[in-house]
């Protein structure tokens, strides 16, 4: 059954942290508004990603302190965790979050939310499965693309028929695993990977590059690395993972090579963390001119919009970072431009991120290793975390400090920031280098004692002045 054609001054394909903000603010300017999601408002972040997977953190991080509490000087006789619980305060969270995201699209005036599967017709025609085997067909000159990203499977001879999780299948797990085997270093992998550990899981994480978190500088990976061997967790570089294989015990048996030599690891559960590829496979772009790269992504100009006039794309689908915070700004440059006849551009932005393993890696700007490539002039300021007096004070000192400075304007490139609260301190160091404040104030600044931004004082003190 098919339904009438509609004409619409805007379509938008996906609910995530970009789309829907932006169908909203359309419908808001009296734009005529489709959006089409195909299962649960709020995309990735909000059902996946980012709320779910720090809720469980959060929980994790509780059996932690808990774990620690004599080292305070509070008793606590046992330590016990209930997954099925953390799983269902996850959930709420996340059904919090989605219904009122659905609820607010819903009763937008000048929108329509469309449940369904949207594939292109041609390059300004949508066709949408919607349920109980309808057909609906609508059409714009302004279409949006806001369908993310999913788990990369790596081709991996046994993987198919093996037992594996992803980061979603993981999360509906009711019962600790006994042995967790991690395939991947990257962001994901890690913090899943300290969260069972502390859930009560054996955990072994297997990472085929030289390093974990190959984005990083070798010493902040290696700092990384030496807090989650303190954690108890086995770790495994340049080891290639050859094959996977269902036990008859149920169990999953990896096979791999590091170095030449042959290496077995068995679990009770396999998480595959290889990372993620562009969701574009239902969108059936061969029926447009939509390009994309060698990797999935939907290429755009550095103003969101394809090379297709009036289809643009934002968030994860198009690549590059893939952070919540991206997409919402890509929202935020398309409604300046589609709305108010900006040029605003994504060139030259700066891209904050956290990794939530704890203590936290925040991190913005320049790494030492970027800074080198560019042949730029740079100092390098390092503080280790057992120089912060909050930290000593909150028996938290794993982690260091890093900044890149350039050496003549005195402003800061870029930070690292291994430690509690790390997302917090690089925040503060962001906005310096968005006020182009130089490092010189910041060192000599007053700031109030006893916190852990005080400490920046002391990061700047310790410049390397070679």
């Amino acid at each position: 059954m098919s339904l009438n054609t509609g004409k619409y001054d805007a379509i938008v394909i996906g609910t995530g942290q970009g789309g829907k903000p932006l169908a909203t603010a359309l419908a808001s300017a009296g734009w005529k508004i489709a959006v089409i999601e195909g299962k649960y408002v709020g995309g990735t972040c909000v059902n996946f990603g980012c709320t779910p997977t720090k809720s469980m953190v959060a929980s994790a991080r509780i059996a932690y302190l808990a774990k620690r509490a004599s080292e305070f000087g509070v008793n606590i006789s046992s330590v016990s965790v209930d997954l099925k619980k953390i799983r269902k305060r996850k959930q709420e969270i996340v059904n919090s979050f989605r219904q009122g995201g659905q609820h607010g699209l819903e009763n937008m005036k000048n929108l329509d939310l469309i449940f369904g599967k949207a594939h292109f017709k041609s390059s300004h025609q949508i066709e949408i499965s919607i349920p109980a085997g309808k057909i609906r067909n609508i059409e714009s000159d302004k279409i949006i693309i806001n369908t993310g990203a999913k788990p990369i499977i790596p081709d991996i001879p046994g993987l198919a028929e093996s037992p594996f999780l992803d980061s979603t299948g993981i999360m509906e797990l009711e019962e600790v695993p006994e042995h967790l085997i991690v395939m991947g270093g990257g962001y994901i992998g890690l913090e899943f990977g300290q969260m069972f550990r502390r859930f009560g899981s054996k955990v072994t994480i297997i990472q085929k590059g030289k390093q974990l978190l190959s984005r990083e500088d070798a010493d902040v990976a290696e700092a990384v690395a030496n807090i989650l061997k303190e954690d108890g967790i086995e770790i495994f570089l340049n080891t290639n993972v050859t094959r996977s294989e269902k036990l008859s015990s149920g169990k999953v048996k990896i096979s791999a090579e590091r170095e030449g030599d042959s290496m077995n690891f068995t679990g009770s559960h396999l998480l595959v963390s290889a990372g993620r590829v562009a969701n574009t496979t239902e969108l059936q772009l061969e029926k447009t001119a939509v390009q994309v790269d060698n990797k999935g992504n939907i290429t755009t100009n550095e103003f969101l919009e394809t090379n297709v006039r009036g289809i643009y794309a934002i968030g994860d689908v198009k690549g590059g970072p893939a952070f919540t915070h991206i997409s919402y700004d890509d929202f935020r440059i398309l409604q300046a431009n589609l709305l108010y006849g900006k040029r605003s551009s994504i060139k030259g932005r700066m891209v904050p991120y956290t990794v939530f393993i704890d203590p936290e890696l925040g991190r913005v700007g320049l790494s030492e290793k970027e800074a080198k490539y560019r042949g730029l002039h740079f100092q390098v300021a390092k503080l280790p975390m057992t120089h912060v007096a909050r930290a000593i004070e909150t028996s938290e000192t794993r982690g260091l400090m890093k900044a890149i400075v350039d050496a003549e304007t005195h402003q800061i490139l870029g930070c690292a920031v291994l430690g509690i609260e790390g997302g917090e301190i690089m925040t503060v160091l962001q906005m310096a280098m968005m006020g182009q404040v130089p490092y010189t104030e910041i060192k000599d600044g007053i700031f109030a004692h006893p916190t852990l931004s005080e400490s920046l004082n002391n990061l700047f003190m310790n410049m390397d002045k070679s």
